[in-house]
Formats: C-alpha cells, structure tokens, sequence
C-alpha cells in the first residue's frame, strides 16, 4: 500500500499553496504517495487563480481522516476555517493561526499513525514562536538535529536559530558530541551509510589560527571530534569555514556539521536552492523545502516548486531506508523478559526448534 505523506500548507500569505500544487501536478508523485493537504478549500482556490492555466485544473478529493485518502487524487482535510482571510506578501495574524492549525492537525494525525511521514510548507517563525524544527522536537520528544540536504550536500547545525550573540555560549564540548552522534545515527539509518565521514567546521575564522582569533577550537571542539572519535564516529576538523566550502573540501565527506545557522546554510543555498530541510533524531519522519514564506514574490507565480517535490520524494526515501535499517537490525529472535533470582531483569529469547524459552545471557 501506498504510504499516506501529510503535507501542511503553511502560511496562507506566502508561496507554500503554490509549491504545493506544482509538485503534486506532477503525475508520478501519485504513483508512490497518497497525498493528504492540510488546509482549506477557499484558500487553495484564491491561491489556484493567482497560477497559470496549466496549473489551475486541480480538483480536491475532501476528506474527514487520512483513511479516506483517494489514489491519484489531491486529497484535504479542512484544518482552519473559510474566514481566513489570505492577504498575499503579507505577515497576518490570520496567516500565522491559519499555518500552526494545519500543522497541529498533521502532527495530530501523524502521532495516531494515520499518516507515515510529514512534510511541511513554509511558515512565519511567529507562528510557532520560533521554527518548525524546535516545535517538532517538543512534540514528538527526542534530540532534534537540523540538517539540509542536496544530492551534493548534507549540512547539519550545532545551533539552529539562535542569535548570533549568543551562539558561542551555545557551542559546548557535550552539544557538539550530542549532534555529532544523532548525525551519524542519521546518515547510517536515514541515508543508508554504513560509516560516514563527518566534516565539522570551526566557530572563528582560520580555525581560530592557534587561539591568536579564538579558543574555542582547541578547548572544545578539538576535544568533542577527539572524544567521538573514540566512540566509533568518523569525525574529522575543525576546518575553517570559507576555505572548506569554497575549495570544494565538502565533496570528501557524507555530512557536514556547521557550528551555525548561517555558516552552514549561506553556503548550502548558495550551491543549491532547491535542497531540502530534514530534520534528523525524531521518531517520525520530517522534511520541508529549504526556503522561506517568499513573500516578496507570494501571488505572482514565480516560486520554483524543485525543493518541495525533493522534500516529498525524500520524506518516502527516509521512510523506506529506515524500515530497511531497521529490519537488517532488529534482534532475528522474539524474547520475553523475565526476573532472575535476584529481581533483575533478564531477556530469555524464543527458540523456534523446540518452541521453548532458551535463556541466551550474551544477549542481554
């Protein structure tokens, strides 16, 4: 059966209904996904009459639970109601309601096991009080790793969005190993590597040049790669940032990890903008285009749809390559767990020849 991807429309004042109809315009999208839009009828046509002809002929199959989903079909759940009103180029209060509602029905959705995978169109960081990756990780629990990808590429962040001001409080020795770890967990799991190699940039300039522009480097970031490296993770830096990037450095490694938000994504958009927005160490599966709202060009039928359709094709890549991990992975033999003598808890794996519990205690 075809999994079911929630898509969330976002800001009804941006591009996300646009890229949205665009990608799924695409026929082959319908004939590996069943797609459920989270949003409103009225909204989408407003947005529809704003597209060229040939985007206009889009029917929606209107749905109360993603059970109803429709094969080959734009299937949506009403998730806000008709008096939003869409003002286009503009932050609303509307607009904001209007995003965090579709949001909070696709997580709703998503946590009951309706829907196999979320991907999510572009929102005002208002709406959430901050980004979709901080609100994901508070919902579904976990360590949350932002990390953009491309067929080139993968850029992971230490910070995500964080004042600049701040961000060197925020670069400690354990943060850096914590992402470091959900990284490679993510590359071996969600991306099929089997031992990646891991980049990780500097915090100053020229690597801090010996601690002449910053000690940073030799007091913590030198020691959190030493540290991984003894826990089995391919880490290799710190490089500094604008030779690594501009000399092609990147192409050795499987990831990146940047120490923040802009010193990983300036250069990650520069190469390519139409990458994708995972976000790795959740339970449930996450991607979004990598770009904004677009309200300079919101309306005027100029947002290239190329990052949400990567994010689509990548959210059903993720969810097949983690069932895929997990199957070669998973204990061969069913177990029950049982008290010993001493009241700790002890594995006693099925043995299948005599259809008896065998206690297996290089097992536990």
């Amino acid at each position: 059966m075809k999994p079911i991807i929630a898509i969330t429309t976002g800001d009804t004042n941006g591009v996300g209904y646009e890229v949205l109809f665009k990608a799924l315009l695409e026929a082959h999208i319908f004939e590996v996904i069943r797609p459920v839009v989270y949003g409103n009828a009225a909204v989408a046509k407003h947005h529809l009459q704003t597209l060229d002809e040939d985007h206009r002929n889009v029917t929606w199959n209107v749905i109360d639970t993603p059970e109803q989903a429709k094969d080959g079909r734009m299937n949506l759940i009403v998730s806000y109601s008709d008096n939003v009103q869409v003002q286009l180029g503009t932050m609303t209060e509307d607009g904001n309601k209007a995003a965090k509602a579709s949001l909070d029905r696709a997580c709703k959705d998503l946590k009951e096991g309706r829907v196999q995978a979320l991907v999510t169109a572009p929102l005002n960081k208002e709406a959430l009080h901050g980004g979709h990756t901080e609100y994901l990780a508070a919902q579904f629990g976990g360590s949350e790793l932002m990390m953009l990808c491309s067929d080139n590429l993968r850029v992971a962040l230490v910070c995500n969005h964080v004042a600049l001001a701040d961000i060197p409080a925020q670069i400690t020795e354990e943060r850096i190993m914590a992402k470091l770890k959900l990284l490679n967990q993510s590359l071996k799991r969600d991306f099929g590597l089997e031992k990646p190699r891991i980049a990780v940039l500097a915090l100053n300039p020229h690597a801090g040049d010996q601690g002449l522009l910053g000690k940073e480097e030799q007091e913590i970031i030198v020691p959190a790669i030493t540290k991984s490296k003894e826990q089995g993770i391919w880490a290799f830096g710190p490089y500094a940032a604008d030779g690594f990037f501009g000399s092609g450095h990147f192409a050795h490694f499987d990831a990146v990890l940047a120490m923040y938000h802009d010193q990983g994504l300036i250069p990650f958009k520069t190469l390519d903008m139409s990458g994708v927005n995972f976000t790795a160490g959740l339970p449930v599966v996450r991607t979004s285009p990598d770009h904004g709202t677009g309200y300079d060009i919101a309306g005027k039928n100029q947002a290239d749809e190329s990052s949400m359709r990567h994010a689509i094709y990548m959210a059903l890549d993720v969810l097949r390559q983690r069932a895929e991990y997990d199957e070669l992975t998973a204990d061969p033999l069913p177990f029950i767990e049982r008290a010993d003598s001493e009241g700790k808890p002890r594995r006693e794996f099925i043995d299948f020849k005599t259809t008896k519990y065998n206690d297996d205690k290089q097992r536990d």
